[in-house]
């Protein structure tokens, strides 16, 4: 084949094109379970954070193993669907928050430290530039929490992206989420200064706003699906 030819580029094109198509395609398939166990590991450190438990140089699977005591997949009712180890973790909380909330399948967190029993809620909601997630720890009451890790897709560094900092999050410690009737409220975030007579608040941070009414939003949308699981420790009720 000569290959001064127009053809001959274009053949030799589209081969190369194939070539590094199916090198890519094997590179990927090779590389996707340590992708998805990372993906796992890195889960699991986020919840582990809501416990303020650092995993920083240490071996998060096995913190995770120590901590978490069960899984728990729930219904709005508060009516236990599964304990299969494994089986909360993998549900997709944006898959679930687009079904009707009677056919929801919600993951519950039962941690156990230093002796004391922690409920954790996953978290999913919208900044102000994209996704914010995060999880939340409540004490054995299930209403006074414990903990909170925030995360985000593409705040605004210094402003919206001070939700995943320890100022803002440390707030949340010792705030409670029913009021004195055990209704829930979830907590407000409010601007320094502002208060509310129906919530506890925390400050918002100052020049993010949006992403901090966002937390706010995300709170009592995902916490509020769990309203009768909250309910049945503080009225009496059995877990």
């Amino acid at each position: 084949m000569d290959t001064n030819k127009n053809g001959y580029t274009l053949i030799y094109a589209t081969v190369m094109v194939i070539v590094v198509a199916l090198m890519l395609a094997f590179v990927s398939g090779a590389l996707k379970s340590t992708q998805d166990k990372n993906i796992r590991l890195d889960k699991k450190k986020q919840i582990l954070s809501s416990l303020w438990i650092n995993t920083d140089g240490q071996d998060a699977d096995a913190l995770y193993k120590k901590y978490i005591v069960k899984e728990l997949v729930i219904n709005f009712k508060a009516e236990v669907l599964s304990e299969k180890p494994g089986e909360a973790f993998d549900i997709d909380i944006k898959k679930e928050l687009s079904k009707k909330p009677e056919d929801r399948r919600l993951p519950v967190y039962v941690a156990n430290v230093d002796g004391k029993t922690k409920y954790i809620i996953t978290l999913l909601g919208t900044g102000l530039w994209g996704p914010i997630w995060g999880y939340l720890a409540l004490d054995a009451d299930k209403n006074t929490i414990f903990g909170t890790y925030f995360s985000h897709a593409s705040e605004t560094p210094g402003l919206g992206a001070n939700i995943t900092e320890a100022p803002f999050q440390q707030q949340f410690v010792g705030k409670h989420i029913l009021n004195d009737k055990n209704e829930f409220v979830s907590v407000a975030v409010l601007k320094a200064g502002q208060t509310t007579k129906t919530q506890e608040k925390v400050d918002a941070i100052s020049g993010g706003t949006i992403t901090s009414k966002g937390v706010e939003k995300m709170l009592l949308t995902c916490l509020g699906q769990y309203d009768l699981f909250f309910k049945q420790t503080t009225s009496g009720g059995t877990n």
